[in-house]
């Protein structure tokens, strides 16, 4: 019997491994992509000791013959793909002034190219199917461009039509494309080390806890399709928007 598959790309340390230990949880085999495949043991090992199936890929997601390998294999040695997160973020600040050509043209690589070619390969199999669930983990910047995020807000924008253009194709041939915008502080090494004062709102839920957008991302997938979200934001109660 397959085993029922969900895709994350971008399993990091906090979102997307919140998200690959809440659908392992549910019975689901958490494959977990990032570029470098040692940093997925620890999630692997954490999905595998809490009684769930788990399995790490280190991919680049920028490179397509990399992505198309990677859908190839997850479907032929572990079981059709019902849900894809891509969940790539590539948040580099720079002004305008000081950007250069490599590195806008590499956070689009990241932040919206390559969840084209993943959302593309998956829905290729889905489609074929008739069910699935495609989300895509969105930004502040998805909806407005901010100073100093020129790139990363081209990109976001960018995947958020991504986003659009998949649900109302795909949308009535089973498949639900939702997107989630991201809005404020996630409960990281990096804000915790850079943004110590806006770590200290932890306590009184002013950062948003991982396993919470986890949460979210299940419910998406569960939503009955007469009723489906598209788009999704989530903030701290105290977030300004």
């Amino acid at each position: 019997m397959s085993e029922k598959v969900a895709l994350v790309i971008g399993a990091g340390d906090a979102t997307g491994g919140a998200i690959a230990r809440r659908f392992a949880r549910e019975g689901f085999t958490a494959c977990v992509v990032r570029r470098s495949a040692d940093k997925l043991q620890p999630l692997v090992d954490a999905i595998t000791a809490a009684g769930g199936k788990a399995r790490g890929f280190g991919v680049d997601a920028r490179k397509e013959e990399e992505v198309v390998a990677l859908v190839e294999q997850v479907e032929a040695e572990v079981g059709p793909i019902d849900v894809l997160v891509f969940n790539i973020g590539a948040n580099v600040p720079s002004s305008i002034l000081d950007e250069s050509a490599r590195r806008y043209f590499k956070v689009w690589e990241m932040a919206c190219f390559s969840g084209f070619l993943c959302g593309r390969e998956v829905a290729k199999r889905m489609v074929q199917r008739g069910r699935g669930t495609v989300i895509f983990t969105g930004a502040t910047a998805s909806m407005r461009g901010g100073a100093n995020f020129a790139a990363f807000a081209g990109a976001k924008h960018a995947l958020r039509a991504l986003a659009q253009s998949m649900a109302r194709e795909l949308g009535p041939r089973g498949i639900h494309v939702a997107h989630v915008v991201i809005d404020g502080a996630i409960d990281t090494a990096f804000i915790r080390d850079n943004f110590p004062e806006r770590h200290a709102l932890k306590d009184q839920d002013g950062i948003l806890n991982p396993d919470h957008i986890a949460d979210q991302y299940w419910m998406l997938h569960t939503q009955p399709r007469d009723a489906w979200t598209h788009e999704l934001d989530l903030r701290p109660w105290m977030e300004k928007f």
